[in-house]
C-alpha cells in the first residue's frame, strides 16, 4: 500500500506562485508515474502534470509555461511549482501514482489510469 501526502497549498493574489509537494511512504518501488490533478467544484478532475519513471513530463495546454513538475527520488516526494496563477486555476489539488503490472502503459493525464490518491490540498487565486 502507498499513501500520498500533499502540502503547500494556499490562498494567493494572481500573478503569484506556490509550490505543492507530495509526499509517498509505503511499499513502492521507485521513481513512480506520477502525477498532478486538480479539480473545481462543479468541474470535472483534469489533469494537470504528469511525471514518468524516466523523467518524461506531460502537461495541460493551460498550464504550459507556467506550472514545472519535478521530483526528488531521495525524498520520495513530488513537486509542482505553480507561477503567474490565474483566478482559473483554483481548485483542490491532487497527487497521484500508477503503481500497475510493468506493462500497464497510462496515459498521462488521464485520471483514470492512476490508482492511487492523496486527499488534496486546496489552491485559490483571487484577482
Amino acid at each position: 500500500q502507498v499513501q500520498l501526502v500533499e502540502s503547500g497549498g494556499g490562498s494567493v493574489q494572481a500573478g503569484g506562485s506556490l509550490t505543492l509537494s507530495c509526499t509517498a511512504s509505503g511499499h513502492m518501488n521507485n521513481p513512480l508515474y506520477m502525477g498532478w490533478f486538480r479539480q473545481a467544484p462543479g468541474k470535472k478532475r483534469e489533469g494537470v502534470a504528469s511525471l514518468s519513471p524516466r523523467d518524461t513530463t506531460t502537461y495541460a495546454d493551460s498550464v504550459k509555461g507556467r506550472f514545472t513538475i519535478s521530483r526528488d527520488s531521495a525524498a520520495n516526494t513530488l513537486y509542482l511549482q505553480l507561477n503567474s496563477l490565474e483566478p482559473e486555476d483554483t481548485a483542490m489539488y491532487y497527487c497521484a501514482a500508477v503503481i500497475r503490472g510493468s506493462s500497464y502503459i497510462p496515459t498521462p493525464l488521464s485520471p483514470t489510469s492512476y490508482n492511487f490518491w492523496g486527499q488534496g490540498t486546496q489552491v485559490t487565486v483571487s484577482s
